[in-house]
């Protein structure tokens, strides 16, 4: 079998696999934090930070969310970082942006954090404030989902087809479900421009 053939293969089978159970939870939630007037920020790292800047796209333009991802400012990410340590980075830029009862995260991760690891100690901390602000959580993660799988509201774990290719398939399962919440006709508000364009006959 060629690795293509292979990926393509481990591919539909994390599709047969997902639990759409939770994937319409997190519509619900997301639902529910337009309809209270909160904000989304969208947090992750590596090439889920470029994920998280593609999703604020989404759901302030398709679904009419308020969403921001700290990562898209990378003067002040550098800043805080510098200053204040990799593992703050976030909860101090949610805490300046006064994160409340109203908001929710986004967590977008390979491993969902894990401090005792020194993994992604930056999302955990940034769930921590949102747990102490009243924010609600929401999840998509890869492998066992860490701390986000422990904490979240609700969450999306990516299964496990090939321990040998966990990130990129994590990685690319965030594009897919969020795709899936935007164009849920519970969340979705606007029509996308090719759709609209190109009307079904």
């Amino acid at each position: 079998m060629s690795y293509s053939l292979q990926h393509l293969k481990e591919t539909a089978e994390i599709v047969a696999r997902l639990n759409a159970d939770d994937c319409e939870k997190c519509v619900r939630e997301l639902v529910g934090l337009r309809t209270r007037g909160g904000r989304l920020f969208v947090l992750g790292v590596g090439g889920s930070a470029a994920n998280a800047s593609h999703a604020v796209n989404d759901f302030r333009k398709i679904a009419g969310l308020e969403c921001y991802a700290p990562t898209d400012n990378v003067s002040e990410l550098t800043a805080r970082t510098n200053d204040e340590g990799w593992a703050g980075v976030f909860a101090e830029w949610l805490r300046g942006s006064r994160l409340n009862t109203r908001d929710a995260l986004l967590i977008l991760s390979v491993g969902g954090g894990n401090v005792e690891k020194n993994i992604s100690p930056n999302l955990v901390t940034a769930m921590q404030l949102a747990k102490q602000a009243g924010a609600r959580i929401i999840g998509i993660v890869g492998k066992d989902g860490g701390y986000t799988a422990r904490v979240a509201d609700a969450c999306v774990i990516v299964p496990t087809v090939n321990p040998n290719n966990i990130t990129p398939h994590s990685e690319a399962f965030q594009a897919v479900i969020w795709h899936l919440w935007v164009s849920h006709p519970d969340l979705k508000v606007n029509q996308t421009k090719w759709e609209s364009v190109n009307p079904p006959r």
